[in-house]
């Protein structure tokens, strides 16, 4: 009786090139490089028209959007070679509708506890015409679809394969206030704060769903929200907004964030990391969270 060689029956080993590039931070920085491209093809074609400002610029941040999709979709198909769930256009509008709305009430309710601490003051309203709308409709929808992509799409993925869901939200977190340390006017409290509050909520919101279009509209509604409707400084960028509320802060840094931006605020710590932490806890009710590898045979 003849007995089959072990050896001969065990399938070749893909090679050491095929095993780098299938490694899960190599497909990452392949899909930023991806995004990337199209972020920057949309902003020379907006170059090319002269497009800065105006209701061509708002124009122009949903070609960045629609873009930056594609481009996942391509990299998710070919790099990934897997069905596009984080994307996927059923149900899109809901979530996003609901991220846009949770990002407006997340704001505003900070934004109203500093008033009743006597941190930010009202002035009265703009006329529509007289704001820069389209500016921060611009700004809000390039910044969600761009960081939260990069951030929760590309990177949060990545790590969570490799270590679970809690390195990868402490991960991104951290790296995601670092990228903020360096714009005008912030400072380690902006970036530790960034980190904690936005870090946390944000990834809970890619959790909850495992799809980017909550988290992108949570993302959006919160800038566009603080600087148009506010007039905050948004991440310490942009200056002096010119919202529809006509605002100025004559409280401490430590309760308005200074030029910063509310972000940078005690308040905004408490109430945005709160929410996090409670979107959090509803993710892992519905159990999506991922163990890390050398859990994941006992939580099994």
């Amino acid at each position: 009786m003849e007995h089959a060689d072990p050896i001969a029956e065990q399938p070749p080993q893909p090679s050491l090139v095929r095993r780098f590039f299938a490694y899960p931070l190599v497909h990452a920085l392949i899909g930023g490089a991806m995004v990337l491209v199209a972020f920057l093809a949309m902003s020379a074609l907006g170059g090319l028209l002269g497009i800065a400002s105006g209701p061509g610029f708002a124009a122009l941040a949903v070609m960045v959007a629609l873009a930056i999709v594609l481009a996942w979709k391509a990299y998710k198909r070919w790099i990934e070679r897997e069905r596009d769930r984080e994307f996927a256009l059923k149900g899109a509008l809901p979530e996003l509708a609901a991220g846009l709305a949770a990002g407006f009430a997340v704001f505003s309710l900070m934004t109203g506890l500093v008033w009743l601490l006597g941190g930010i003051e009202f002035h009265g309203l703009r006329a529509i015409g007289e704001t820069q709308l389209a500016y921060w409709s611009a700004i809000a929808i390039i910044s969600g679809f761009m960081e939260e992509t990069l951030f929760r799409g590309l990177l949060f993925r990545a790590v969570e394969k490799i270590g679970g869901s809690w390195i990868a939200l402490t991960v991104t977190s951290a790296l995601f206030g670092l990228g903020h340390i360096f714009n005008p006017n912030s400072s380690l409290f902006a970036a530790v704060a960034i980190a904690i509050e936005a870090g946390i909520l944000l990834g809970a919101a890619y959790m909850l769903t495992r799809r980017l279009w909550l988290a992108v509209g949570m993302h959006a509604g919160w800038n566009f929200t603080q600087g148009w409707v506010f007039s905050v400084p948004v991440s310490g960028t942009g200056g002096s907004p010119i919202g529809l509320i006509s605002t100025s802060r004559p409280g401490p840094d430590w309760l308005t964030g200074g030029d910063f931006g509310l972000e940078a605020s005690a308040v905004a710590m408490v109430v945005a990391t709160a929410t996090g932490l409670l979107i959090l806890r509803w993710a892992h009710r519905r159990g999506r969270f991922v163990a890390a590898p050398w859990n994941r045979d006992r939580t099994a």
